[in-house]
């Protein structure tokens, strides 16, 4: 059989089934040994004294705080990074300008710098003896060991996430579609909310959804920027780790289990974004060919 005859037939490798089947094989371990065995494990240490225990974990006061902390800074940072995505994506893939390529090496610069060097970078800026250390002082204005410094310390780690799911899909998409709308009368808005919004809603949902699982997960900046005060700045990561320093071992599980169903929440989410973009993707395969 020729290579073209393969391609056409749906065979595009020439592996025996025993290569194929072994990298699989590996494929599965690796993820059973780094992915789902600390995962099990997580929940087998919180559940190992019984229910009673696992729910008594959440009776203490400082946990409730570190979870309203961590969804507070979600909640803030999120919304947030939707509309700077949404802008960046917009000007970067509908026009040219002075500067593009310094804004998108901006965008990417959180991919590139340690959250703890992030973290650092606050403090010499906002810390006690940094640049506005002083004039915050005078104005009794707490930055750093106080929830404005976490909130921009998640800023500063989730922004890139909504920003590089759209710039490449706006990019892909032409900007055929607006243009029409706009020569048929529609104003900027009228062409934001009925065109341009439908065309990206499944990937701004999809940067939404790691930004927002970036956000509640992260430790590193936030770990430098809070200064670990019990109950009023410790997420829920920092205060894992509180707990366990402590040896208090199912309560920090415990923990961490909720952490992990939210993880496992967004890779439900993920999965279905995903799967609705593919199906966008198909639709709009027939549509071209009809």
């Amino acid at each position: 059989m020729s290579a073209n005859n393969r391609i056409s037939s749906g065979i595009t490798t020439t592996e025996a089934p025993w290569v194929r089947k072994l990298l699989i094989t590996v494929a599965l371990l690796w993820l059973a040994l780094f992915l789902l065995l600390p995962l099990v494990s997580v929940f087998t240490e919180a559940l190992r004294k019984g229910w009673e225990t696992y729910l008594a974990a959440f009776d203490d006061p400082n946990t409730w705080a570190a979870i309203r902390l961590t969804l507070l800074a979600a909640v803030i940072s999120v919304p947030l990074n939707l509309v700077f995505g949404v802008a960046a994506a917009w000007a970067i893939a509908r026009f040219d300008f002075h500067g593009k390529s310094l804004l998108l090496t901006l965008i990417d610069l959180p991919f590139a710098v340690s959250p703890v060097i992030a973290g650092l970078i606050y403090v010499l800026v906002f810390g006690l003896q940094g640049w506005f250390g002083e004039w915050l002082s005078d104005h009794d204005i707490k930055v750093i060991f106080a929830v404005p410094g976490i909130v921009l310390a998640t800023l500063f780690v989730t922004f890139p996430f909504v920003a590089r799911e759209l710039i490449p899909l706006m990019q892909a998409q032409g900007k055929e579609e607006e243009e029409a709308a706009i020569v048929l009368g529609a104003s900027a808005w009228q062409m934001f909310w009925r065109v341009t919004l439908p065309n990206i809603k499944w990937g701004l949902l999809y940067g939404v959804i790691l930004s927002n699982a970036r956000a509640m997960g992260e430790f590193g900046a936030v770990s430098v920027v809070s200064g670990h005060i019990r109950g009023l700045t410790n997420t829920l990561p920092l205060h894992v780790e509180v707990l366990y320093n402590e040896y208090n071992h199912v309560a920090a599980f415990a923990c961490a289990s909720v952490l992990a169903m939210l993880a496992l929440v967004t890779l439900a989410l993920k999965t279905f974004v995903e799967w609705k973009v593919q199906q966008n993707i198909e639709l709009s395969r027939e549509q071209a060919s009809e």
